[in-house]
C-alpha cells in the first residue's frame, strides 16, 4: 500500500524500513538516510530549477529554499497520505511533527536513490514534491525562508527588535551586530514579516 502512494516499488524493504523508522523505535532509524536524502533534494531542487527557471542566483536559492523547507516537505508527505506508516516509539505518543515528516521524506529520497538510481529520485522528487509547478510557488513565511538562507550562507547570529511606534510596529532585523533591514505593520508579526522581505531582497535577490 505505502509504496503504490509513494510510486515507487522498493527491492530492498529494510532501505524503506529504515526510513520510515524515528530514533525513539530503534537505533537502526532514518537518521543516517535523512542525512543522505537531505543532500540528494538540495541537488535535485537545484539542478531543476537551474535547468528550467531563468531567475538569478539569488532569486534561485529563495525559490529553492521554499521546496527543501520543512513546511514544504512536511505538506507533502501529508499529501503522500504517510503518517500510519512513520514506525514511531511510545515516547513520541502518536504525534508525528513536522520536523518528522520533513526528516521522513529526505529519508526516503535516500532510500529511492539507493535502492534504484539517480534517475528514480529525481522523478520522485519532481512528481511528489511539485518543483515543476514553480511559477505558481509562493511562500511568503519570509521569517522561515530568511532563516533557513542566513543559516545556509553565513556565520552570524539574527534577532529582530520590533517597537510600536503610534498606531504601527516597526521591526529592524540584524545580522550580529549590523541592522539589515527595517519593516513596518500594523501588527508585531506583519511588520517582522515585511522586514525579512526586504532583508531577502537585499541578501539574496539580484536587481535587474
Amino acid at each position: 500500500m505505502i509504496e503504490k502512494k509513494l510510486g515507487y516499488a522498493f527491492k530492498n524493504q529494510k532501505l524503506l524500513k529504515t526510513a520510515l523508522t524515528h530514533p525513539s523505535k530503534s537505533k537502526d532509524n532514518y537518521q543516517r538516510l535523512e542525512f543522505l536524502g537531505d543532500s540528494i533534494l538540495n541537488f535535485l531542487v537545484g539542478e531543476y530549477l537551474f535547468k528550467h527557471c531563468d531567475k538569478h542566483e539569488g532569486e534561485l536559492t529563495v525559490l529553492r529554499a521554499h521546496y527543501v523547507s520543512e513546511k514544504h516537505l512536511s505538506e507533502c508527505f501529508d499529501e503522500i497520505g504517510l503518517e500510519e506508516d512513520v514506525i514511531a516509539g511510545k515516547s513520541l505518543n502518536g504525534e508525528i511533527t513536522s520536523a518528522i515528516k520533513g526528516d521522513v521524506i529526505e529519508a526516503i529520497i535516500a532510500g529511492i536513490y539507493l535502492d534504484s538510481d539517480l534517475e528514480t529520485a529525481r522523478q520522485f522528487v519532481i512528481e511528489k514534491l511539485h518543483i515543476d509547478g514553480f511559477e505558481e510557488a509562493k511562500n511568503d513565511n519570509y521569517k522561515s525562508q530568511l532563516q533557513e538562507l542566513i543559516q545556509a550562507n553565513f556565520k552570524c547570529s539574527i534577532k529582530y527588535e520590533t517597537v510600536k511606534v503610534d498606531d504601527f510596529f516597526e521591526a529592524k532585523f540584524f545580522m550580529d551586530d549590523d541592522c539589515i533591514a527595517t519593516g513596518y505593520g500594523k501588527d508585531k508579526t506583519s511588520a517582522e514579516q515585511n522586514c525579512a522581505y526586504v532583508a531577502l531582497s537585499k541578501l539574496f535577490v539580484e536587481e535587474d
